[in-house]
């Protein structure tokens, strides 16, 4: 078991606060977004295994023996490589409005764009690998976000109300049948209009949702940040979500979302295919992204944990890259063992349990490699990623 050393990452849109309060660190000012725990090439975690070259890459050791580190089985089925990524989130405004491809969609994008030869950096490039990126957001705070498509009829009530009247063929298209094809339509409208026109039009619509108020703060919040961007409106046609602690919220491919404000632990496949819808300067590329959306009204998919005899409360998801559970250690309770024969990642969230003969702190975490003894004892709160084999 090995303590990890973590990167931070300072997106503009993170907290300035939350982070640092979780560590019981001095904020510095800048924006603390997300700190990465895992073997994901652009910041793999680090730790020390005391053979005197100091901290290696979680990433270089897991290439060096896959089996030792991931596990026969896990190795066989995922690759050489840690399927998933595992992170503390802090947002302080709207992250962008996205999208997550399929499996199959990843891999015939990714080949379309290596035999087109699009570079790997290049800012128009959607594809960036050949894995899907299912994800869950756990809320440790209050947790805002966007989720899924509204029933059309609701959108459209949601848009008349602002009494705008560039948005009224949107109202008109939201209530024709049949209803996959509405959404579709008012989405491809709002992403392919005049930007011009467009900003005018989400000027007027912030303008009513603040003198409107009530169910429409979140869409002024997200106007503010976003003055003139056509995500604000199409940000109308999706479920609004409020997560409260321990609740949990499942992305499955082809549902769009956003992230607008709270402290979580996300877990996803380990993969940066993202294709945009809004809410962003970076690129949108509408046909693709089309063709990747799923056009159905849905409910938020949003999970509470379920308790087993064992203690452990788990997130259930048809995900095999990931599996996100959470031990709640009262005091004076018996230790409870984790070994398995799967990479794990202990992540603390409140506390001081000792995992072996760590002790732990909120926002600390330790790698266990599959097979080797873990333990967990002491109180507070930790979670436990790994994978289903």
């Amino acid at each position: 078991m090995d303590r990890l050393s973590n990167t931070v990452r300072p997106y503009a849109w993170g907290s300035t606060t939350l982070i640092p309060e979780l560590l019981g660190t001095a904020p510095t000012g800048e924006p603390q977004a997300e700190m990465w725990m895992g073997a994901h090439p652009g910041a793999p975690s680090r730790l020390d295994r005391g053979s005197g070259s100091g901290e290696q890459a979680l990433s270089d050791l897991i290439d060096a023996d896959p089996e030792a580190e991931l596990g026969t089985a896990a190795a066989r089925k995922f690759g050489p490589r840690l399927p998933f990524l595992l992170k503390l989130l802090a947002a302080a405004s709207p992250l962008s409005l996205q999208v997550h491809p399929d499996l199959a969609q990843a891999k015939e994008g990714y080949e379309d764009e290596e035999r087109r030869g699009v570079s790997v950096d290049a800012p128009h490039r959607n594809y960036k690998d050949a894995n899907h990126k299912p994800e869950l957001i756990c809320a440790l705070t209050p947790f805002d976000g966007l989720c899924g498509f509204r029933a059309p009829a609701e959108a459209a009530e949601l848009l008349a109300r602002l009494d705008v009247d560039s948005l009224k063929p949107y109202v008109d298209l939201l209530h024709a049948h049949p209803e996959e094809a509405a959404l579709r339509e008012v989405l491809t409208a709002v992403l392919g209009a005049d930007p011009a026109a467009m900003a005018a039009t989400v000027a007027e619509a912030a303008m009513a949702a603040e003198r409107l108020g009530g169910d429409y703060a979140p869409y002024v919040s997200i106007a503010r940040h976003y003055p003139g961007d056509p995500g604000v409106i199409a940000a109308m046609l999706l479920n609004y979500v409020q997560l409260q602690p321990g609740e949990a919220l499942f992305l499955g491919a082809g549902v769009p979302h956003a992230y607008l404000s709270g402290l979580g632990v996300e877990i996803m496949a380990n993969s940066d295919n993202v294709l945009r819808c809004g809410l962003t300067p970076k690129h949108v590329d509408v046909p693709e992204l089309l063709r990747i959306v799923r056009f159905e009204a849905s409910e938020p998919d949003v999970l509470r944990p379920q308790a087993s005899p064992s203690g452990e409360e788990l997130y259930e998801t048809p995900i095999d890259e990931f599996r996100l559970s959470r031990f709640a250690l009262a005091p004076g309770a018996a230790p409870r063992d984790l070994t398995a024969g799967t990479p794990q990642i202990l992540l603390c969230t409140e506390g001081t349990p000792r995992a072996n003969d760590l002790g732990l702190t909120p926002g600390t975490s330790v790698f266990v490699p599959a097979g080797e003894k873990a333990e967990l004892s002491g109180t507070g709160t930790v979670f436990r990623a790994t994978v289903v084999v």
